[in-house]
């Protein structure tokens, strides 16, 4: 079964669609679960006035029948509210604005950081908006709504995800004395974290990074941070070592990059391990062929290993300031102040649900490529099958 996404849409074009290929049919699924999670996605303090304008819901427009999946490609759509205000700017017809002349809101003063020059270089543009309205985080949007169906299928299979902050503006949680994959992940992770403003499960370290967020803002400055990505209930087994583009790690580490603004993933201890003896890196194997620790982060040799998915994704500051950064204007050569759009001083936060979306699109591919099944039932039956074989290989009498 092929399994592949993909979305389409500008950030101030009429709107952004999504597509999911290869789901099983006969999964649940419903319009208000997927909402919710593009809900989640527009929250954390420090957002900017775009989320105050935007109330993203999906439309199905198919791939979906009664409440279930059918088996053929899921395309939803999630209009954008703001297109109202940007219908000259942003029509895709030739015709010149009301009055002749240029179009409103050209943007020729590249913004360091952003894929404003690079872009224009590479694909022979006038205008840096033809490049920054694709290149904008509104497209994670659609990805939200892909990876919440996704959810959906792994929750089938007692798998969850969820994610929290563990450190914004240079604020660590827990004081950063210890590693996160040395410590136990919290139950109902996702419920604990949402009723956070900057969704961090440490108080102390929450009440700075607010005071961080305000005091950037003040100064027309934005914030980066790390937020730590875990999925429990994983099978062994997901992935494979037999070729570098089928190791599950990998993935994941391509599927999170891929985020705006991401510059780097790790996975357990991830750069940590590197400092330390491997008498305390690597994860002891005890009777019943549970783990020590899950200090490798639920992975070995490119698959999972049972124990907890933990990852790693550090955001660096947003592109845009309200205080802008020396660059050239494309139109004349002279040196210039980068263009200012409308922009949050961070999106850390909403960054985690993101990488929630991401980790799980990879799981569910992983789960279909390993189980296979055009039917959620067949799909099921798949997995119980290889779940018996697995214990079927644990050593007699030894613990449950």
């Amino acid at each position: 079964m092929t399994f592949r996404f993909t979305t389409a849409g500008e950030s101030h074009g009429r709107g952004l669609v999504a597509i999911l290929e290869g789901m099983p049919a006969g999964l649940p699924v419903s319009a208000e679960r997927i909402n919710a999670e593009l809900k989640r996605r527009m929250g954390g303090y420090g957002r900017g006035a775009r989320m105050k304008i935007e109330s993203d819901q999906i439309e199905w427009l198919a791939g979906v029948r009664a409440g279930e999946t059918l088996g053929s490609p899921i395309a939803m759509l999630i209009w954008n509210r703001d297109w109202e205000h940007w219908q000259d700017v942003m029509a895709p017809e030739a015709d010149a604005p009301a009055g002749g002349g240029e179009r409103r809101r050209q943007v020729t003063r590249p913004r360091p950081g952003h894929a404003d020059l690079a872009g224009t270089l590479k694909y022979d543009r006038q205008d840096a908006r033809d490049i920054l309205e694709r290149a904008s985080a509104r497209e994670t949007a659609a990805r939200v709504a892909c990876g919440a169906v996704c959810k959906l299928l792994l929750e089938q299979f007692g798998i969850e995800v969820g994610s929290y902050v563990v450190e914004l503006g240079g604020v660590k949680a827990g004081g950063g004395a210890q590693h996160a994959a040395s410590l136990p992940i919290p139950s109902a992770l996702n419920t604990a974290a949402d009723a956070s403003p900057v969704r961090c499960l440490d108080p102390e370290a929450e009440r700075e990074m607010i005071a961080r967020i305000d005091a950037a803002k003040a100064a027309g400055d934005t914030l980066g941070g790390v937020v730590e990505v875990v999925a429990l209930g994983l099978p062994v087994g997901l992935g494979s070592h037999v070729s570098w583009d089928r190791k599950l790690d990998g993935r994941l580490a391509q599927a999170l990059m891929s985020i705006p603004a991401v510059k780097g993933v790790e996975l357990g201890l991830g750069f940590e391990a590197a400092r330390r003896k491997g008498s305390e890196v690597h994860d002891e194997i005890l009777p019943g062929l549970a783990r020590a620790t899950n200090r490798a982060g639920g992975t070995e040799g490119g698959m999972t290993t049972g124990e907890p998915l933990v990852l790693r994704v550090a955001m660096k500051p947003i592109s845009t300031l309200m205080s802008p950064l020396r660059t050239v204007d494309l139109k004349t050569g002279a040196p210039a102040q980068a263009q200012s759009e409308r922009s949050d001083v961070t999106a850390v936060p909403a960054m985690g649900v993101i990488a929630e979306a991401m980790v799980a699109l990879m799981l569910a591919q992983a789960m279909l490529e390993k189980f296979g099944g055009d039917a959620l039932s067949e799909l099921q039956r798949n997995v119980a099958g290889y779940l018996a074989q697995v214990r079927a290989h644990t050593p007699k009498g030894a613990a449950s």
